[in-house]
């Protein structure tokens, strides 16, 4: 089973920036797909940003391309989100998820098998 915790969230003026971190537990992180994902109430949950196991080619939602950024440390076991340029409509509750087959390119829900408890996140205007 995997553990996974966020952190870093908050309230942020317009054209500010957070990172988030989410820490995960488990032997077999390094082999995980990793992604971030957002939710407002009322809304569906959508996909933010996902990194390979390898933390080559990550791959952006078209709207947080050019200001936001997903990283990770395999030996520290975390994953971040750079997230710059905030704006009043990037206010969500975050949520971190693995995939544990390490599929890549993906962007559903479904596609991935253990989430964090979320972090809200709040942009003003």
């Amino acid at each position: 089973q995997v553990q996974l915790v966020e952190s870093g969230g908050g309230l942020v003026q317009a054209g500010g920036s957070l990172r988030l971190s989410c820490a995960a537990s488990g032997r077999t992180f390094s082999s995980y797909t990793m992604g971030w994902f957002r939710q407002v109430p009322g809304k569906e949950r959508d996909f933010v940003a996902g990194i390979p196991w390898s933390g080559d080619s990550p791959y952006y939602a078209d709207s947080v391309k050019g200001r936001f950024t997903i990283s990770r440390d395999n030996a520290k076991k975390t994953v971040y989100l750079q997230m710059n340029s905030l704006k009043p409509e990037d206010t969500a509750v975050y949520y971190c998820a693995a995939d544990k087959w390490g599929k890549t390119g993906t962007t559903s829900t479904n596609a991935y098998d253990y989430w964090g408890q979320g972090t809200q996140v709040t942009v003003s205007s």
